[in-house]
């Protein structure tokens, strides 16, 4: 059966971390449908802080990595990121074990994934080759991904906290009495990262409530 499994890893120990400007806020990084003919996972990376980069790019398409924006206004950018797994010993591992990411988190001190593995067997032989890596890998939770999900259904914090404004503020009713501008305003990002928020929060919501095994 399979499962999902938190992981923490400290920023500075993969190069993933240390390549993305994160600051003092947090990125959020989730897998969306693949483009093009793309073979390696798509995600989407938002909630960047580029205003301490000191005209350094860490966007440029080299070393198994590849960017590509979608919205860099403001104070926060929105971008699609894909990479090789031979990139990162880290990706790499979760490779050869059946490990894929779901979804992360990143701020200065470290990133936590969501990772899903085909079994508990795959799990454990992973974990048991981290000892191997040259970065320390915490495990945070274990969970099945159709009984596990929470009392929020797998949201993040900031999709809770959007989703939960939109609907305080008026945004599904009709007429609608807000727009993602404002919505934006009041959360001090782009209006296309409220609609990601959205957009994934909705994704997320449903999948979870309304489409797994148990629903």
């Amino acid at each position: 059966m399979a499962i999902i499994v938190e992981l923490r890893i400290p920023t500075h120990q993969f190069e993933f971390g240390r390549r993305l400007p994160v600051g003092s806020g947090e990125t959020e990084l989730e897998r969306v449908n693949a483009v093009e003919d793309c073979s390696a996972p798509v995600f989407s990376l938002s909630d960047l802080a580029t205003d301490h980069l000191d005209g350094r790019d860490p966007f440029a398409d080299t070393d198994g990595y590849r960017f590509e924006p979608v919205d860099v206004s403001g104070d926060c950018s929105l971008r699609l990121v894909s990479w090789d797994a031979e990139a990162e010993p880290f990706f790499r591992l979760l490779d050869d074990h059946g490990g894929s990411i779901r979804r992360g988190t990143g701020a200065s001190e470290a990133w936590t994934f969501e990772a899903a593995f085909p079994s508990h067997d795959d799990f454990s032989s992973f974990r048991s080759a981290t000892d191997d890596l040259d970065a320390t890998i915490e495990i945070e939770r274990v969970y099945n991904p159709t009984s596990g999900t929470g009392a929020w259904y797998g949201l993040t914090p900031r999709q809770r906290r959007t989703l939960e404004l939109a609907v305080d503020r008026g945004y599904y009713d009709i007429p609608r009495r807000c727009t993602t501008i404002e919505l934006a305003d009041d959360l001090g990002i782009s209006d296309q990262a409220v609609t990601e928020r959205l957009r994934r929060g909705i994704v997320t919501f449903v999948t979870n409530a309304l489409l797994s095994e148990d629903g």
